[in-house]
């Protein structure tokens, strides 16, 4: 790296190639006034606002210190009486157009700041008049009177979260920051990231919240805490602002996943934890409360049908309940489902519960319902369940493959990368039924019919091995099972694979050749691969994909399969999962058993157990009678709702521990209030394998425990002897027998924050990118596994002529029992809707906003109909959090043979208009 020597201040100083004179002297210990420059997180410098210049020796004119690099023995003053009066200069012109600072929106800003470090917070400048404020939107309050037009906003908007809603328009003294074309910024395209609002240095953008009826700053925070973010996969790094122990804002940090941005849930949805629904005491359900699973919670008085009792009485009804259907009924009369919305600590104990208190394998959590396919393949192929490279790789691909996901919808911060790869030139490949934010900034979409991904992948692998575009030095090295892959993939052409798929041959050909033929390949997938009944087949085709042309183990390649929870990594790693031991061990297996038996002190079962939609039959056939159920809610999860509902009521016991009267809580015997993610510390690994560390921000509220006591008490009360004073002890113990944590410490946590998994060494960071020399498999070798086309289980005919999608929109998040009470996120999208192509909506002679019935084999909704031009024709997308027009009545519980995942992404359905079926009866 190239290094120049030149003066500053008077001082010999070294800057590397590229750096500014602004990094040099901050480096340095040096203070410059900046306005328009914000290097953390680092935007690029425009030197728009000017209060950075310095004085260069030699030159005429003053240059902006954020733009100018030093050259081998320039002299630079930065506090000269020159540079000094320029700054001060600058900082009184821009004074002269502020509201006062007494009654400024942000009175504490960035600006304010630096006006008082200048010593001028006055000017002698006649004011220019400014323009009125904005509060249309629901989360953010915009008033230009204060902007500066730095420009910092742009660039966050265009570069940061390449969203393109800001911009400046109009000219002269009439230029001005808008949103598109100068809408109201509640009727704009504006996502509610709040990267804008974070990076403003004036207040012209703030939080709503923060400002009273007058847009006058009023709340300020007591402390800041430091954590996570609640929500996706994606594993954003935040920094709470609390005031009378109440979160107020959350604040992007420059973690290793996010670099300080957010999006609307993880910057406007932590207020669920203060929603008045909240659980503080335990309830124990009524004697004459039947249950009925017809019945629904009550939105005004969800607590219907139950009584509050002390943590004696519920703890002691919850457990013994269980105790007695174990000891009458046999340890197979029980299973549990736990949380990936919980920590990794919180998951260990509830599977060591399961297994040790319970006796069985019978648990489960959501990873069943997302990406149980995937990682049946994953383990399958390379005996790993988990991503080859982080998200964030897409910087380094020159092709980038997104297929089955939305990720500017389900991991938004995640899709800024991938967006910022592509303005720097990488080629972007979406391939999905619909088209999405992402198609707009793709070099290809392919819009392949539903169901048909294993014949469009097939068509690839046979242009790639036909055209002799493989990697051969790598598949004799690092694979096995390709001669058989070789054969049977010869029939797949794209010519005999175009009528299947809809994707013209020449393009399947030209999207293999660009996948194949590049120096770095990086593919990208969600649950509109997995959610299949040939889940596991879609996923082995993208593993065959990488792993014939190499395309795995370097920078900018790999495969990765984006995870929708926050902690659903973790807890599948931690052992959540009915056929595995933490770590993917398999229960069959005795000596991967041994260790477990031993430090747990009892003989395991060696069956496998059973998973959620299979428990949910089994209680339907009379096989299991108790549950305990923490922090999931598959009375809205769960596929053929009716079926899933009538098991949860048939139950003879049900405890539910969660924040609020879910759906399922409805059904419960007892409910146990439990802790918000934002109450509680422990370790949660988000999608890239990165292990990080909550931290506890504020108190449960009233009675309301941490998860890992309630686990801990119930297991106590069922005959277990724990003693875990916290998080730290059980961490501890998962590194006894997890060899992912091996070289993690709790210690480290503490001190680093987060780490990556595999480690080599307690002092070396962790290995993002894997699978750099090999695999974890007995041969050393990837299994490259051939996949067969074949049907959906039920495709459309006379009576149900469209295909049902489901998933999930950019404001709620999965079955919205958190952010349907996040007044923001509820208040940008209230209601529930179906999303249809404006042509099938005039065949049915609808409008946006009028509803329409859409049924099912197994049941049937009135929802509210929106036109999308992205949807195709002949499909409806339904989101799966309105639990008043609740998807998952609709979809179907068929099942993948291998990962046992039901089929969500597809089912035949009928659409009418409401009005028009009512009329009928």
């Amino acid at each position: 790296m190239t290094k120049i020597q030149f003066e500053l201040d008077g001082q010999q100083v070294e800057a590397v190639n590229g750096e500014t004179i602004w990094q040099v002297a901050k480096r340095q210990g040096r203070e410059i006034p900046h306005l328009c420059y914000s290097p953390e997180p680092d935007y690029r410098p425009d030197g728009n606002c000017r209060a950075c210049m310095v004085e260069i020796e030699g030159e005429r004119v003053l240059a902006a210190s954020c733009k100018r690099t030093p050259s081998v023995g320039m002299k630079v003053k930065s506090a000269s009486p020159r540079a000094v009066s320029a700054q001060k200069m600058v900082m009184e012109l821009l004074v002269a157009d502020q509201p006062a600072r007494a009654t400024s929106h942000d009175p504490d800003s960035k600006f304010w700041h630096w006006a008082e470090k200048t010593g001028v917070t006055e000017s002698r400048f006649p004011s220019a008049e400014r323009w009125e404020g904005d509060a249309s939107h629901p989360a953010m309050r915009v008033n230009l009177d204060a902007c500066i037009q730095c420009g910092l906003c742009v660039r966050a908007c265009r570069e940061v979260q390449v969203n393109d809603v800001i911009g400046m328009a109009y000219r002269s003294h009439g230029s001005k920051i808008v949103f598109d074309f100068d809408d109201p910024m509640g009727e704009s395209t504006c996502v509610a990231c709040g990267e804008c609002v974070q990076a403003c240095p004036t207040g012209a953008l703030m939080p709503a919240v923060m400002l009273d009826e007058n847009q006058t700053r009023v709340t300020y925070a007591d402390r800041k805490v430091d954590s996570l973010c609640p929500f996706c996969g994606v594993g954003c790094q935040v920094t709470y602002e609390v005031k009378d122990e109440k979160i107020i804002y959350a604040e992007g940090r420059d973690g290793p996943a996010n670099h300080n941005r957010l999006c609307v849930k993880g910057r406007f949805g932590f207020d669920y934890i203060h929603h008045p629904h909240r659980l503080t005491k335990p309830l124990v359900r009524l004697p004459n409360a039947k249950k009925d699973s017809n019945d629904q919670v009550d939105p005004a008085n969800p607590f219907t049908h139950f009584r509050e009792a002390s943590w004696e009485e519920a703890l002691d009804l919850a457990a013994k309940g269980l105790v007695r259907i174990r000891d009458g009924k046999g340890v197979k009369a029980l299973a549990g489902f736990g949380s990936a919305k919980g920590s990794n600590e919180e998951a260990y104990l509830f599977q060591k519960l399961v297994r040790t208190g319970f006796g069985s394998n019978n648990v489960d959590h959501c990873t069943r319902l997302c990406h149980a396919s995937s990682v049946a393949a994953l383990m399958e192929g390379l005996n790993s369940g988990a991503v080859s490279a982080p998200f964030a790789a897409a910087m380094d691909a020159e092709v980038i493959i997104v297929i089955g996901a939305n990720p500017t919808v389900n991991h938004p911060v995640a899709a800024t990368y991938i967006k910022n790869a592509a303005k720097r030139g990488a080629k972007l490949i979406v391939m999905d039924p619909r088209r999405q934010t992402l198609s707009r900034h793709a070099t290809k979409h392919l819009q392949f019919k539903p169901g048909s991904d294993v014949a469009m992948l097939n068509a690839m692998l046979n242009t790639i091995i036909s055209e002799g575009l493989t990697d051969e030095q790598y598949i004799a090295g690092y694979t096995e099972g390709f001669d058989e892959l070789k054969e049977r993939i010869k029939e797949f052409t794209p010519e005999k694979m175009e009528p299947i798929c809809g994707i013209p041959a020449e393009t399947l050909r030209e999207v293999a050749r660009m996948y194949a033929g590049s120096r770095a390949s990086l593919i990208f997938w969600g649950m509109g691969i997995s959610q299949h009944v040939h889940g596991t087949d879609n996923a082995r085709c993208l593993i065959a994909l990488a792993l014939i042309t190499g395309q795995i183990g370097r920078p900018g390649t790999g495969l990765h399969p984006l995870r929708g929870q926050n902690n659903v990594q973790g807890a599948s790693d931690a052992g959540l999962i009915p056929m595995f031991l933490p770590d993917y061990q398999p229960v069959g297996r005795p000596d991967l058993r041994e260790p477990f038996e031993k430090l747990w002190h009892q003989d395991l079962d060696p069956v496998r157990g059973l998973t959620v939609v299979e428990i949910m039959n089994a209680i339907h056939a009379g096989e299991i009678s108790g549950m305990y159920i923490e922090g999931e809610n598959p009375a809205m999860s769960d596929p053929d709702l009716q079926h899933a509902r009538g098991a949860l009521a048939k139950l003879d016991h049900l405890v539910v521990q969660d924040l609020f009267v879910t759906e399922t809580a409805f059904h419960a015997d007892v409910i146990l209030p439990a802790s918000a993610f934002a109450e509680k510390s422990g370790t949660f690994t988000n999608t890239d394998r990165r292990v990080q560390l909550a931290r506890e921000v504020v108190k449960p509220p009233g009675d309301a425990r941490q998860d890992l006591w309630i686990i801990q008490e119930i297991a106590k009360r069922m005959g277990l002897p724990w003693n875990y004073a916290g998080p730290a002890d059980v961490f501890t113990e998962m590194t006894e027998v997890m060899p992912s944590l091996h070289n993690i410490s709790w210690e480290r946590l503490v001190r680093e924050g987060a780490v990556t998994y595999p480690v080599d060494d307690p002092d070396k960071p962790g290995n993002e990118i894997i699978f750099t020399t090999g695999f974890p498999t007995a041969s050393g070798r990837g299994k490259i596994v051939p996949a067969n086309v074949s049907p959906p289980d039920e495709l459309p005919d006379g009576e149900y002529p469209m295909v049902l999608s489901t998933g999930r929109v950019l404001e709620h998040w999965h079955t919205g029992s958190m952010t349907r009470r996040s007044q923001v996120l509820d208040q940008i999208e209230p209601e529930a809707v179906a999303f249809m192509s404006p042509k099938d909506m005039r065949k049915l002679q609808v409008w946006p906003g009028d509803k329409v019935r859409l049924q099912t084999r197994r049941g049937a909704v009135e929802v509210k109909v929106r036109s999308d031009r992205d949807v195709p024709e002949n499909m409806v997308f339904m989101p799966f959090c309105y639990a008043e027009a609740a998807a998952n009545l609709l979809t179907n519980p068929a099942l993948d043979p291998f990962g046992k995942i039901p089929e969500f992404k597809f089912c035949a359905v009928r659409a009418e208009r409401a009005e028009v079926r009512a009329a009928a009866e």
